[in-house]
C-alpha cells in the first residue's frame, strides 16, 4: 500500500483561476477520511477509497453554488495528481505536494 496519508499543499485549477487549498488524508485500510480546506472554506471527503496508491471521493461543494464534487488522484512518493469533477462544468486538474 502506498503512503497516501499526509497534508498536502494542493492547487486546483478552476475557471474562478488557481485555488489553493490544503488536503488531509487519513487512511483506515482502503478508506479514507479527511478534508480540503481553503479560501472558500473547508470541504469534508465523502466515502473515500483507497485503491493502492489511488484516491477517490466526493465533497459537497456549497459556494459559489451547491454542488457534489467527484474527485480522484493518484500519490507518487510526495507528489498527488488528479482531477476534480465539477458535473456540467467538466474536470478540473488537481496537483498537490506533501507537506513537509
Amino acid at each position: 500500500m502506498a503512503q497516501v496519508d499526509g497534508d498536502w499543499d494542493c492547487i486546483t485549477k478552476s475557471p474562478l483561476g488557481e485555488q489553493k487549498s490544503v488536503f488531509t488524508v487519513r487512511s483506515n485500510g482502503d478508506t479514507f477520511t479527511g478534508q480540503q480546506a481553503g479560501a472558500m472554506g473547508s470541504l469534508d471527503v465523502i466515502d473515500g477509497k483507497v485503491d493502492g496508491n489511488k484516491l477517490t471521493w466526493k465533497m459537497e461543494m456549497k459556494v459559489p453554488m451547491p454542488m457534489t464534487l467527484d474527485c480522484q488522484a493518484t500519490v507518487d512518493g510526495d507528489t498527488l495528481t488528479g482531477t476534480v469533477g465539477a458535473g456540467a462544468f467538466g474536470s478540473f486538474p488537481l496537483t498537490g505536494t506533501r507537506k513537509g
